[in-house]
């Protein structure tokens, strides 16, 4: 088994979508959040390496060293780049595992190509249109969970306010979302979301809110046919996953992460993949 990550591209409607390979036997995907990139991903594949699967880790359009077209950052075309980046690797079935925005992409995925997705895994996130809309009014020890899903959607103000200070923003979030802080390579993604465009693609998943809400309402009329693990954590959203998900999985299972933030697959790769490997295994 190779120890070493293999990248490469494939070409999409969305341009150039960047793919990250190790490991050899069953293939799981693995669709990273806001505001990271597929190397959040990083100790999650390894163990699945060396537990016999191939992690296949993406860049999503518009983030890391993917392309960043203007249009298309609704789930529902998020999720076809990502099919057919696996159809042209060759994997017709596959699992799925998403975190935050890839928890959305995940389950646009799932209930649009259920032929092709065996199981799936959802982390740290509630899926707009499925779950109930917050109100404004909230404790501030919840609106700091809350408050970037208004921001991010206006249009040119973010950029505007953001453009050279991106570290601090980013810094913010995470020093607000984690519990275990020094885990997370903040540096890897402040430089990946300073690059240019990177800004506005990131912002872009959440001024297609409103399309993927008008999707996964027409998707959660027809129940998913596959398992479900749905994960959040002890300091972050908690059983929301598993809430959000109860009406749409039949075949579901859930678990809370202890002395976890919002970056689960960094803060608490071993507990996570203590949930996750069995799942994959279909134990």
């Amino acid at each position: 088994m190779t120890t070493e990550f293999t990248h490469g591209y494939a070409r999409t409607a969305a341009g150039r979508i960047h793919h990250v390979s190790i490991g050899e036997g069953k293939p799981v995907l693995l669709i990273p959040g806001w505001p990271q990139t597929w190397y959040t991903w990083r100790h999650v594949m390894r163990a699945l390496a060396a537990s016999g699967f191939r992690a296949i880790a993406v860049d999503p359009r518009g983030i890391g060293h993917s392309d960043r077209p203007l249009d298309g950052y609704d789930t529902g075309t998020a999720a076809a780049d990502l099919h057919e980046v696996m159809q042209q690797l060759g994997h017709e079935r596959y699992a799925v595992v998403g975190h935050d925005i890839g928890m959305w992409i995940g389950y646009a995925l799932a209930s649009d190509y259920p032929q092709a997705v065996e199981r799936m895994a959802l982390t740290e996130a509630v899926i707009p249109g499925l779950a109930p809309a917050p109100s404004i009014f909230v404790p501030p020890e919840h609106n700091i969970f809350l408050w970037h899903f208004m921001f991010n959607q206006v249009r040119d103000l973010p950029e505007a306010l953001i453009q050279g200070r991106e570290r601090e923003y980013l810094s913010f979030m995470f020093d607000k979302w984690s519990y275990r802080r020094n885990a997370v390579a903040f540096e890897v993604y402040a430089e990946a979301y300073a690059a240019p465009g990177a800004l506005r693609a990131g912002f872009a998943y959440y001024r297609a809110i409103p399309q993927t809400i008008e999707q996964n309402l027409r998707r959660a009329e027809t129940p998913l046919p596959m398992p479900v693990l749905a994960l959040g954590a002890e300091h972050a959203t908690r059983d929301a996953p598993l809430l959000t998900m109860q009406k749409l999985a039949p075949d579901l299972r859930g678990a809370i992460l202890p002395d976890c933030g919002h970056f689960v697959t960094e803060e608490s790769p071993l507990d996570f993949l203590a949930e996750l490997l069995p799942f994959l295994r279909g134990e």
